[in-house]
């Protein structure tokens, strides 16, 4: 005889059971990680505690993704991790965040994804104020975009870091879908004008030219701001995302309208500490070369010969002297790995600026 099928009242009960369980579960790691802050503060009663580590979250989130069979994707698992690990940090030390606001940016969805919901998010009005926030000790960490798969780098942030004193603590990449928004008493054949960043009305150029080619597409500081404008003007829309639709309460009048489906931006956590080596890290480096003949091999050179795989290299033109040029440069490992450390002396044998921004987890979610 064949078994007889589950009811719907019998898997329900299954479901309670196990929401029960996983509910003492999660209360149960909650009381160890008040523990390990209790074990931190008395290692090192008086000094200023650290409680959140991004090589140690970094790795726990690795082992979600790799332990992970299904029937629920890799990411979506490792997502619903990171919350819990956001609420029991929380526990310990409710954290600051600064971000380039206003609120309702993708930078703030990419603190969210990458610090989770339970922190405090704190938006700025430029970039340079996020660096100051950090420096200050007002906020623990900032967030700041600083490459864009389709437009490229954001040459404020790389600026910024010239003069600053804060690392590189990890990176969050961001899938951006744009949403074209609209407020409840906007017709879309009234539109007469569309609101947005200049980045994001370049993303969605091929998309404006076939549905709204006669509309004034006006350029604001940022995605949030031009959401934000809908509140007063029923004859515009806005391109903007998901978390901007939801706070100033607009409708979507369509999805996703991004050109290139794979947009994606890459953004940086600075923070004052260095993170010691996850396993799988990055390492940003700022170099100026003297300028003769050969100067960028002799920069390259050390990193092929080594092995070492370079993410990204830009160039931004030096403030000091004509036709003078940096790099920032992106590569695989962490600065206590030997190779690195080895590629590392040359480098600064060879140049006449280095500035070592950190060592710091690859992107996870």
């Amino acid at each position: 005889m064949s078994e007889q099928k589950p009811t719907l009242e019998s898997l329900r009960d299954q479901i309670d059971q196990l929401d029960q369980q996983i509910q003492q579960l999660i209360n149960q790691r909650a009381r160890f990680a008040q523990q390990v802050a209790d074990v931190k503060q008395a290692e090192k009663p008086g000094e200023k505690v650290v409680f959140y580590r991004p090589e140690r979250e970094a790795q726990v989130l690795r082992r979600v993704m790799d332990r992970n069979e299904g029937p629920l994707h890799d990411e979506a698992m490792a997502r619903l991790f990171r919350e819990i690990m956001s609420a029991c940090l929380a526990l310990e030390e409710p954290m600051q965040i600064a971000y380039l606001g206003p609120e309702g940016t993708f930078t703030q969805a990419a603190a969210q994804k990458h610090f989770g919901h339970a922190v405090l998010t704190r938006p700025m009005a430029t970039i340079d104020e996020v660096f100051r926030e950090v420096e200050s000790g007002n906020a623990h960490y900032g967030v700041v975009p600083v490459e864009n798969s389709t437009e490229g780098m954001v040459n404020t942030t790389l600026d910024s870091f010239v003069h600053s004193r804060l690392t590189i603590s990890g990176e969050v990449e961001l899938r951006i879908h744009h949403h074209l928004l609209v407020g409840k008493a906007t017709k879309p054949e009234a539109i007469t004008r569309i609101y947005s960043h200049q980045q994001s009305l370049a993303q969605c150029r091929q998309w404006l030219d076939a549905h709204y080619p006669k509309a004034e597409r006006v350029a604001v500081s940022s995605n949030a701001d031009a959401a934000k404008r809908l509140q007063h003007e029923w004859h515009a829309a806005a391109i903007a995302g998901e978390t901007a639709a939801d706070i100033y309460g607009l409708d979507k009048l369509a999805t996703n309208i991004e050109d290139n489906p794979y947009n994606t931006t890459r953004f940086l956590i600075v923070g004052n500490d260095t993170v010691p080596a996850s396993g799988e890290d990055k390492t940003s480096i700022i170099v100026s070369m003297r300028n003769r003949p050969g100067a960028l091999y002799e920069l390259l050179a050390p990193f092929y010969q080594s092995g070492i795989s370079l993410t990204r290299i830009e160039t931004r033109p030096a403030r000091e002297g004509t036709w003078a040029y940096m790099f920032f440069i992106d590569f695989e490992g962490h600065e206590s790995d030997a190779a690195v450390t080895a590629v590392m002396q040359q480098v600064e044998d060879k140049a006449v600026y280095v500035k070592r921004l950190g060592s710091y987890p690859k992107a996870v979610l």
